[in-house]
């Protein structure tokens, strides 16, 4: 499977029996699946299985479905207003008792509204379930390039977000090859540190234990480069698997940010402190184009 993004368009024409219509798909970021039917022609009907098959195929993204239909045929008989008819013929010719009403005449008052109205055509439940089928078969054929859509926009975004780990993965190496992140430098820290404990003032052997113990965790950035480690094989082993993972990716940005917050926070040389602050903002990048995957 490949990353797929939240973002896409599909329009299918169809027609059959009389009846043209046309599918329109929009589909736009989102936490979660939102489906947004709009169905017209006498279609509302089918609005619980749109929504069933459309939930079938995806799993995130505001979605706008819109069903536009117009009959390409007749399929309409016609009855007249006799009564009404009357009455206007009987108005018209009390503002004209010399001459009889022309045909024109008569089609100008068949154009007033009531007169002439449309009666639809009774058909049976077989002849509609049929027209049912095929209009939501092509809505199968939008939903097939929706998915294609979003498909090419997810092979866009997959180079992205492996840019931003691959750029991610080079800062960690960077900060974990500080001066400030080897083993001796952080052990000669300590060492002063303890020293201007010592010198500041008495302290009893478990005391200085106790504090020798905090200032080698604070100072050890070890534990945080390899949780950022784990979180870059996780990163990669996501996008190779594809599918909707925009969830778990978000989180894991969560946990990105995290480390790179600790190691700010343990940075006590400016290089470790650059390294972190870029972090950050790569993390930052990361995150705002996950918010795109499904």
């Amino acid at each position: 499977m490949t990353v797929s993004s939240m973002t896409g368009f599909a329009r299918v024409d169809g027609a059959t029996d009389g009846f043209g219509w046309t599918w329109e798909l929009r589909s736009v970021n989102g936490k979660g699946l939102d489906v947004r039917v709009r169905l017209n022609g006498g279609f509302e009907r089918l609005e619980a299985k749109v929504r069933d098959t459309v939930s079938q195929h995806f799993k995130r993204g505001n979605m706008g479905v819109t069903l536009n239909v117009v009959r390409t045929a007749e399929t309409s008989a016609y009855t007249v207003n006799r009564e009404l008819l009357a009455e206007l013929i009987s108005i018209a010719e009390e503002f004209d008792n010399t001459s009889s009403l022309s045909a024109g005449t008569i089609a100008d008052l068949m154009n007033v509204r009531g007169v002439l109205e449309a009666v639809e055509a009774q058909e049976d439940e077989a002849t509609r379930d049929a027209r049912d089928d095929v209009v939501l078969g092509s809505l199968n054929e939008a939903i097939s390039q929706m998915a294609a859509h979003r498909a090419e926009e997810g092979e866009k975004l997959d180079a992205m977000l492996r840019g931003h780990v691959d750029n991610i993965e080079a800062t960690v190496i960077r900060a974990g090859n500080c001066a400030a992140a080897r083993g001796d430098a952080i052990k000669e820290r300590l060492k002063r540190q303890i020293e201007e404990l010592m010198d500041a003032g008495k302290f009893e052997p478990e005391r200085l234990h106790q504090e020798a113990a905090l200032l080698a965790t604070k100072a050890d950035i070890r534990e945080e480069i390899d949780r950022l480690k784990a979180h870059i094989t996780a990163a990669r082993d996501m996008l190779t698997k594809g599918g909707s993972i925009g969830r778990k990716l978000d989180f894991l940005c969560q946990e990105f940010n995290r480390e790179a917050n600790t190691l700010c926070s343990k940075a006590n040389d400016i290089e470790l402190t650059n390294c972190g602050m870029e972090l950050k903002v790569i993390i930052d990048q990361l995150r705002e184009q996950v918010q795109n995957v499904e």
